[in-house]
């Protein structure tokens, strides 16, 4: 498992550089999957904005646990670029982890808030609503912790999924491929209807200068 995973880092590489282009790609992903929807408040969400990529790197010794990198651009709510949690095997080989420490703004710190109106000004069902960010500084049973299982195992591999997950069930289902990404020759039609585009629109304008010279 540990040569396969090395032999995927070039196609998770390529895909975050396709991932970087769409906007709020993470954020769509993490709504529309089950599990993570439900940790998620509104202004979790609003956060969640920023988020730009997110990378597993799993160690050497793959039994040993995996690490969780979250990048995000500038915002209003903290001054990290990349907030991380590791899973890993302590000295007596109980799971532990620890994470970065997340640099609050003034007054934007979301793991101290608690019930969150809605747009509506409603309330949530649930009186107070952790926000997501909580899961950064939880470490107390490592060995038990879903929310990173469900990122490793399930988002990582296929994040294109949950960000498809809403249009999917409107059209019926799309074909895609297992890695969650577009296959090569689908990138090469792409790439060739873009050039085909260019090549027309350059034709144009030549036939343009023509009539002008007429």
């Amino acid at each position: 498992e540990q040569k396969y995973n090395k032999l995927r880092q070039p196609y998770y590489s390529k895909r975050s550089d396709l991932i970087a282009k769409i906007p709020n790609f993470w954020v769509t992903a993490f709504v529309n999957h089950p599990q993570i929807s439900a940790l998620l408040n509104e202004e979790d969400e609003e956060a969640l904005q920023f988020l730009t990529k997110v990378e597993v790197q799993e160690f050497e010794d793959i039994k040993s646990g995996y690490k969780i990198n979250f990048y995000f651009d500038s915002n209003q709510y903290f001054e990290n670029d990349v907030i991380s949690k590791e899973f890993h095997l302590n000295e007596t080989g109980e799971p532990s982890s620890k994470s970065t420490p997340i640099k609050w703004k003034s007054g934007k710190d979301l793991t101290k808030k608690s019930s969150t109106p809605s747009k509506g000004g409603r309330k949530r069902n649930m009186e107070e609503q952790e926000s997501f960010f909580c899961w950064f500084t939880d470490h107390g049973d490592a060995g038990a912790d879903e929310l990173g299982e469900v990122i490793k195992d399930d988002i990582w591999p296929n994040p294109l999924q949950y960000y498809l997950a809403s249009e999917i069930e409107e059209d019926g289902g799309d074909e895609l491929d297992e890695e969650g990404m577009m296959d090569e020759e689908d990138e090469e039609d792409y790439e060739g209807e873009e050039e085909e585009g260019e090549g027309d629109e350059d034709g144009e304008d030549e036939g343009d200068d023509g009539e002008d010279e007429g």
